[in-house]
């Protein structure tokens, strides 16, 4: 009777390699398909990041870009940008409407209207409110002090009156400078607006400039005269709290 011999066994095989490279297949699988099935919204997720940022004290230069990749970059949003051109533009209207004010109440000349980035700027000439070297309000004064009070009373703004002089000194006993020829000088006019115009107190503001923001060269009598002004100005609400910088 033969002998029944068998065979050698057939090699194992490392099984689990299988079974790691399906994992690996199914899991890339599950990112190609987030990837392709999400959409990020560029201005949702700049938004985003510009609250986290603010709350955490650090906000990224206007104009940098958080979104990786070369192509398709959107620039991070300048909301304090797009809250000034805002409120701006809803200035340059109100100044639009004082213009015609000032027009029909003859004050063309006497008092100008301006914008810089502060806001709208109601200016006088220091001729039509005071006489030289004086802080008190001439008589001829009342009707354009009556009429920009009007105008400005019901506005939600901060209001800030600016006296300044040229660059002549000033020595009396009221005044031993122009810091307080200045002040008094946008002092009466605050004065004036509460106690005539019925203008709230608290959103009224005194400055007192000196010789030191001209608008105007000094070194002659029509660029002195020019320099001595008081401004009224109507401040953009975001600056109740301060204001940038003058250059």
């Amino acid at each position: 009777m033969s002998r029944l011999t068998h065979g050698e066994d057939p090699p194992r095989t490392q099984t689990w390699i299988t079974s790691y490279a399906d994992m690996v297949t199914l899991l890339l699988t599950f990112f190609i398909l987030l990837f392709a099935v999400s959409v990020l919204n560029a201005e949702k997720f700049s938004a985003a990041v510009m609250s986290y940022s603010s709350a955490v004290g650090v906000t990224p230069a206007a104009g940098t870009t958080i979104l990786p990749g070369n192509g398709g970059q959107t620039p991070l949003p300048d909301p304090l940008a797009a809250l000034a051109a805002a409120e701006l533009e809803q200035l340059r209207l109100t100044g639009e409407a004082f213009a015609r004010e000032l027009a029909a109440a003859g004050l063309e000349g006497k008092v100008s209207i301006e914008m810089d980035e502060r806001g709208l700027i109601l200016r006088f000439a220091d001729s039509v409110l005071f006489d030289l070297g004086s802080a008190q309000l001439r008589p001829e004064a009342t009707v354009a002090l009556l009429t920009v009070g009007k105008m400005i009373k019901d506005l939600e703004n901060p209001i800030r009156v600016e006296g300044h002089t040229d660059d002549w000194p000033i020595s009396t006993e009221k005044f031993p400078s122009n810091w307080e020829l200045s002040s008094g000088r946008a002092g009466s006019v605050v004065r004036f607006f509460t106690e005539e115009c019925g203008i709230q107190e608290k959103k009224l503001q005194v400055a007192g400039y000196a010789e030191f923001r001209p608008i105007d060269t000094n070194e002659t009598a029509e660029g002195r005269q020019r320099n001595r002004r008081v401004d009224v100005v109507i401040l953009r609400p975001s600056l109740a709290g301060g204001e940038p910088p003058i250059h």
